[in-house]
């Protein structure tokens, strides 16, 4: 006996009809932003993750070496791959690529709950603008796709960062390049360690102004608007230099507020420097989607996330690429989709069942069976003979709307007689009459005989 791995899944027809319905509003969010689908391998080099996706994926790749002696690993995210994939082709390219992609991820991590160890992810990025028009074009369709399954901005909050100011924030204190990295690698886990964790973690950087840090941090993560967040780095500002980095980096703030008003989306952003993403190559906003629960206070689960990566495609050996991106997980969405009583019902049934008498009748039914499926109609009937009160028995627990009928009767007049299964009228057509009829009875229905 065989078990699916830990942190693996089965989809059973079901489970696909659910994922497959997710799918779909994916891709037809991303088509109405003219986004274009592209793939990429499943498979990748090792060391396009080990150098580019940060230590904590790093720590979770499912990696061996192949036949040919290669180090290789399961995609853990899409954005390595496909800054190469931009990156080899970028001049001939036509700027701005919108590009999206539905495609599974494998990442070995602690089994909890909405995190397995495979998992679907919708992925949209753009690739050579680098000005917030972009920028807010990600977030409006990430927002867009949310509120499109039914979320309302009280089920929900985006909560939008910068890591450029941060690093502004960062380089007046004297530190840039990896050690500015490894302090927001310790800001980004602020909510998740507690104040001893978060003083152990820190003291090899600042030593006894740990505490001082500190408040300046909270200073900062505490501003929800605009000019509490330019009060605060300039007063946190050590150098008028510093302080005109912040106040030009705020104007970039302002174009992207204006942008996302106007799309129609503000009303479920929250400025919140509390949001730092973990993955290296983030450079600029940055945002982490979460649900709400019923006070509207944070579940602590995140349905997307995403930001800037201007320069990832250049660290991988190709020529500078301004980008920005999203990710949006199956797993946390399926489960929030449910809870909030938002996953619709949905029908796996074929349209029509055939109901057949014998062998002469079974030759007409599949003659039917063959030119409705022709017309794009899901036809189904029984694959040996059993009896007719089986086979409505069957048709019933199908879920089928209909039942076309062929009994001896039927057969001798050339006829086919349409059973509608939820309200139990019949229609009596000839059977060279059927297709020019389906589509009629498929839209009215057939009312009970008495009406």
């Amino acid at each position: 006996m065989f078990e699916v791995l830990p942190g693996f899944r089965d989809f059973y027809p079901e489970n696909c009809t659910r994922r497959n319905f997710i799918f779909q509003r994916w891709k037809d969010w991303a088509k109405r932003f003219d986004f274009l689908e592209y793939d990429i391998p499943t498979l990748e080099p090792l060391e396009l993750f080990t150098q580019k996706s940060g230590e904590e994926i790093v720590g979770q790749l499912f990696h061996f070496e192949d036949q040919g002696g290669r180090a290789v690993a399961l995609r853990p995210e899409l954005t390595p791959s496909l800054a190469r994939m931009v990156g080899s082709r970028i001049n001939s390219l036509q700027r701005p690529v919108k590009w999206f992609n539905i495609a599974e991820n494998f990442r070995y991590e602690r089994k909890q709950k909405g995190r397995l160890r495979s998992h679907y992810q919708f992925n949209g990025d753009i690739f050579g603008e680098p000005g917030p028009q972009a920028d807010a074009e990600i977030i409006a369709l990430v927002i867009s796709v949310l509120s499109g399954f039914g979320f309302k901005p009280t089920d929900l909050k985006l909560r939008l960062s910068d890591r450029t100011l941060w690093s502004i924030f960062l380089q007046g204190l004297g530190f840039e390049g990896d050690r500015a990295l490894e302090v927001l690698a310790v800001i980004d886990k602020m909510e998740r360690l507690s104040k001893e964790d978060l003083v152990t973690q820190l003291t090899p950087f600042f030593n006894d102004a740990v505490d001082d840090f500190l408040s300046s941090v909270e200073l900062l993560r505490s501003q929800r608007d605009i000019e509490g967040l330019q009060s605060a780095m300039e007063r946190l500002a050590p150098t008028a230099e510093i302080k005109q980095l912040a106040v030009d980096r705020l104007t970039q703030w302002r174009d992207l507020l204006a942008s996302l008003e106007a799309l129609g989306v503000s009303e479920y952003l929250q400025i919140d420097l509390g949001i730092v993403r973990g993955l290296a190559y983030y450079t600029g906003f940055v945002f982490e989607v979460f649900l709400l629960d019923e006070d509207g206070h944070s579940t602590g689960r995140a349905l997307a996330g995403g930001g800037r990566y201007d320069h990832l495609v250049a660290l991988l050996g190709y020529p500078a690429v301004p980008a920005v991106g999203f990710g949006m997980g199956d797993v946390v969405l399926g489960d929030a989709l449910a809870e909030k009583g938002l996953m619709p019902p949905l029908v796996n049934a074929p349209d029509f069942q055939c109901i057949i008498g014998g062998p002469e009748e079974r030759q007409l039914a599949l003659e039917d069976a063959a030119i409705l499926r022709s017309m794009g109609y899901r036809v189904s009937y029984p694959l040996k003979q059993v009896g007719f009160g089986k086979q409505f028995k069957q048709a019933g627990q199908s879920g089928a709307a209909f039942a076309l009928i062929y009994g001896s009767e039927e057969r001798e007049q050339d006829r086919v007689k349409i059973r509608d299964l939820r309200s139990g009228g019949e229609l009596d057509l000839p059977r060279p009459h059927l297709p020019q009829h389906i589509s009629g009875v498929i839209s009215e229905g057939i009312p009970e005989k008495d009406q």
